[in-house]
């Protein structure tokens, strides 16, 4: 049985950080592609960063313009995912998805994740 869970999430003013990170159960990270995606008020989810094949292959939406970056620690099955930057814009529900690496399937697609945690709320003022 798969789980992620979301953590890190909460309030902060426009230029500074959060740092979310999303534990997995049942669930190999190091062999599985991991992702955020984020979900603001009447609009659809739409990807925010990958990692897959041990860390070694990441992408990013190109929203992100280098204020995010997204980690893996295999030993402790977390994928972080450090903001920087952060914009009023980037106010969202942020999700963690885990998926096959399959080489046909976008790593910024909702569509190429199996299983999803529960969520956590990020709000930039």
């Amino acid at each position: 049985h798969v789980q992620l869970v979301e953590s890190g999430g909460g309030s902060v003013q426009a230029g500074g950080s959060l740092r979310l990170c999303c534990t997995a159960s049942g669930y190999t990270v190091s062999v599985k592609r991991t992702a955020w995606f984020r979900q603001a008020p009447g609009k659809e989810r739409e990807g925010v960063a990958a990692i897959w094949y041990g860390g070694s292959s990441t992408s990013y939406a190109d929203f992100v313009q280098g204020r995010f970056t997204i980690s893996q620690d295999s030993v402790k099955t977390t994928v972080c995912l450090q903001m920087n930057n952060l914009k009023p814009e980037d106010t969202a529900v942020y999700y963690c998805a885990g998926g096959r690496p399959l080489w046909d399937a976008s790593p910024l697609a909702p569509s190429s994740y199996d299983d999803w945690g529960q969520g956590t709320q990020v709000t930039v003022s």
